[in-house]
């Protein structure tokens, strides 16, 4: 434990000096909006830039997808950037002129002190739901570490939760910033619908943190909700098309238990007449093991017909991962489910099972651009996949 501690000050300290010395303190010279919570970050931090770059501010974003400093994008390689790196990308959002950045905040960033140092306007808690225990070990120790965020923050700042999820008020409990809420089934600061392009309950969460948070930021309010109608979601996030044979094909993130289900109900609510839910997923390899039986649970229940495939299996084999998966299954899921360890037949076979009304849902990868194996990572690209399978 010694050596762990050692090594987050070390970087504690690389944070503060990258910073301070390194780039005189970039982020003291822009108004960074930090979002943190398991599911809904990048569409939140996403949709939060282009509405303020709609409205005609200089914006950078930071996030899982990418990053971009005034349009100009950049493949990015963590959800949150090492100190180093974050530092440096914040100078160049300075002199290129930016006033917002929205920036994804992981778990994972906060334990390591990659974000120390930082100077946050304000700071949005989404959820917290089943992910990272291969890391935090148990939800409370995630809790713990997601809430050191919002503990930090100035009282010049602000925080704005979901008051919906039990960990909302709790996460905020002891923060000196000024404290906002958003929800729709509790009594809320903000907690009206906006309407909007975005499909899904979920969305109707996101959408409304991004609408509170540009209320927050004195944003004009009529041209924020005309921007919204038209928003369009960031890469792999229930991003669809319909094929010729009117076969829906959707693309998501979706690897937590939370938020596969969530997906796989909006599929449920939005499918036509006697459509079925086609999903087809897996779960990485070398990474929480204890959520593949609850996903495998959950997709098998929810969907009509549920294909377990490879995701990023790393150094673990997949046949291995697949059974996992399976092993809460009553006889009657089992019946109901495929397997197969190669991505690429999982999504030919879901093409050939799916007929006009059915929905594919093909998730965990989203935007990625590879598949891990072996410790070597392929090209890859889910949206081109299941495009060209539905030809």
């Amino acid at each position: 434990m010694k050596v762990i501690k050692d090594l987050k000050l070390k970087r504690r300290a690389i944070a503060t000096l990258s910073g301070m010395h390194f780039f005189g303190n970039p982020s003291k010279k822009l108004k960074i909006v930090g979002v943190t919570g398991t599911n809904g970050k990048t569409t939140t931090a996403t949709t939060l830039y282009k509405v303020g770059t709609a409205l005609g501010y200089k914006c950078g974003l930071i996030g899982t997808v990418e990053n971009i400093i005034v349009n100009e994008s950049r493949p990015a390689k963590n959800t949150t950037p090492g100190p180093l790196d974050l530092n440096k990308l914040l100078n160049e959002m300075v002199e290129k002129g930016c006033e917002y950045v929205f920036m994804e905040v992981s778990s994972h960033s906060i334990d390591q002190n990659r974000i120390a140092g930082v100077n946050f306007v304000g700071g949005v808690f989404s959820n917290l739901t089943h992910d990272h225990l291969d890391y935090h070990k148990n939800m409370e120790s995630y809790f713990q570490t997601k809430k050191k965020f919002f503990d930090n923050l100035s009282k010049d700042s602000f925080v704005l939760t979901n008051i919906d999820d039990s960990y909302g008020l709790k996460m905020i409990a002891n923060t000196k910033a000024k404290k906002y809420t958003y929800g729709f089934n509790n009594k809320a600061d903000f907690g009206e619908k906006i309407k909007s392009s975005l499909i899904g309950g979920f969305n109707e969460y996101n959408i409304l943190a991004v609408f509170a948070v540009t209320k927050i930021l004195n944003f004009d309010e009529q041209k924020v909700r005309d921007i919204l109608l038209n928003v369009t979601p960031p890469a792999g996030r229930f991003e669809n098309f319909t094929s010729e044979k009117g076969v829906t094909g959707v693309v998501d993130f979706a690897h937590t238990p939370d938020a596969l289900e969530k997906i796989i109900k909006t599929a449920k609510n939005i499918v036509k007449d006697n459509g079925k839910v086609i999903s087809v997923f897996g779960c990485g390899g070398d990474r929480d093991p204890m959520k593949r039986s609850i996903m495998g649970k959950i997709g098998a229940s929810l969907s009509d017909i549920a294909i377990f495939t490879a995701d990023n299996p790393r150094s673990e084999d997949v046949e291995k991962i697949i059974e996992t998966m399976c092993v809460e299954l009553a006889p009657e899921q089992l019946q109901k489910i495929k397997k197969f360890t190669d991505r690429n037949e999982a999504i030919q076979e879901a093409g050939k099972i799916a007929q006009k009304g059915d929905i594919i849902l093909l998730m965990g990868k989203g935007p990625e651009t590879y598949q891990d194996i072996k410790g070597v990572k392929h090209p890859w690209n889910d949206i081109e996949k299941l495009k060209q399978t539905l030809k």
